[in-house]
């Protein structure tokens, strides 16, 4: 992409109005729009980002089995009322509307009920578990607080699985797949040093429950970290009796602010009773169906890659995610020998498939550097008259470490084609 064809530009400070770090840079950056409180729109940067992060999630939800799908956001009255979670005392945070033959219907916060619903017609035999469904979909839920951006919205896109196994050593085998899968995600998105899987509470279906909580300032949780065993421990569920489960002192935890990037939940049979969700096992006999749920909101994760990963200067996006590979930027004046060997360079990478940001601008060097940190791209090649007096060279900037080198253009293809 040409940066002078890009419609969004970047801006010296983020609006007024927002307190959040991850939103004022996302929006000085030009990654998202702010319609109103706790709603935004992705940009085309932003939107680069956000797919890198869905594809590295569904990426680890096919290698442990899952198959993707995609429900409705406009949810069925009747189909709530099975669980009574449609009532405004059960869930207080429901957008309803009503249809013109005066039905009422809400917009998703989450799918167990649907999910349980549908799969009434496609699971009645042993032989048709274990099943693991999963998507991408907007969830829409009326937050009485959005004041941490892309971190706490009232409209976000959720990746939300859901398994069906035949009895709990089934499903306990496929959650430890999930938990591990999760573990490799974050650590792909740049965030595995930071996050902890959490002991939480399990509810009435099992005795815990688990987060992944990432740890930062701007975090709403309090987690008790155990940085040896890499395991942390909500607030909530922090006592004498967890501490022997998990074998740890309580003088070895360290209290500490963090942001709940995804969770994990055994269900039991909850949703399966509601919904009659049962199969007909070996022996003959009818039994419910166990069930999970595993979520991650990659907007949530991309709002916390900011947080924690950005520095004096902008963002520093982690590889995986980068909109781009390589920030390529030209300082030769209109017709130079320096901007034609730019062009000629963007060329030859576009080609070869490496994503690049060419920053084709006629504007000061010290606003396209600048620029280029508050963007992010993990690497910034800067061709020059300077360069191509010194061989042709490139001066190569790692965005993470600052670290500088002058490079050829071989070497650079080669870095950029590893």
């Amino acid at each position: 992409m040409r940066q002078s064809q890009l419609f969004t530009k970047t801006r010296k400070e983020a609006p007024k109005d927002e307190v959040a770090k991850n939103a004022q840079l996302l929006i000085r950056a030009g990654y998202i729009y702010k319609e109103m409180a706790g709603v935004y729109a992705y940009m085309p940067l932003g939107l680069r980002v956000m797919n890198n992060i869905i594809r590295v999630i569904r990426e680890e939800m096919d290698a442990i089995g899952g198959q993707e799908i995609f429900l409705t956001a406009l949810q069925d009255k009747k189909v709530w009322e099975k669980t009574g979670r449609w009532s405004e005392s059960v869930l207080d945070i429901w957008f309803k509307s009503e249809l013109k033959n005066g039905s009422q219907v809400g917009l998703g916060i989450t799918h167990e009920e649907p999910v349980t619903n549908l799969m009434r017609d496609y699971i009645h035999s042993y032989r048709d578990l274990p099943r693991y469904a999963y998507q991408f979909q907007t969830k829409f839920r009326n937050e009485e607080r959005a004041k941490s951006g892309i971190m706490r919205s009232r409209e976000f896109i959720m990746k939300d699985l859901y398994s069906f196994s035949k009895d709990q050593k089934e499903h306990d085998v496929f959650y430890e797949k999930a938990k591990q899968a999760y573990v490799k995600i974050f650590q792909r998105l740049g965030l595995g040093e930071r996050t902890y899987v959490t002991f939480a509470s399990g509810g009435s279906f099992s005795k815990y429950s688990h987060e992944f909580q990432t740890v930062t300032d701007a975090g709403e949780d309090l987690v008790y970290v155990h940085e040896g065993k890499k395991i942390a421990v909500n607030k909530e569920v922090l006592t004498d009796e967890v501490l022997k489960d998990l074998g740890v002192k309580r003088e070895d935890l360290v209290e500490k602010k963090a942001v709940e990037v995804g969770n994990i939940f055994s269900l039991g049979t909850k949703f399966s009773d509601a919904y009659e969700l049962c199969f007909v096992s070996e022996d003959g006999t009818k039994k419910p169906v166990i069930m999970g749920s595993y979520g991650i909101g990659p907007g949530r994760v991309m709002g916390t890659i900011v947080e924690t990963l950005s520095d004096a200067n902008g963002i520093v996006w982690p590889e995986e995610v980068a909109p781009f590979r390589l920030h390529l930027v030209s300082l030769g004046k209109p017709g130079s020998d320096a901007e034609k060997a730019a062009v000629d360079l963007y060329s030859e990478l576009s080609k070869l498939g490496v994503e690049v940001l060419f920053d084709d601008r006629d504007l000061r060097p010290g606003e396209k550097f600048a620029d280029s940190d508050l963007i992010g791209i993990p690497l910034r090649a800067v061709i020059s008259d300077k360069t191509l007096a010194m061989g042709g060279a490139l001066e190569l900037k790692e965005r993470k470490t600052g670290a500088v080198s002058m490079v050829t253009k071989e070497e650079l293809k080669n870095r950029l084609m590893r």
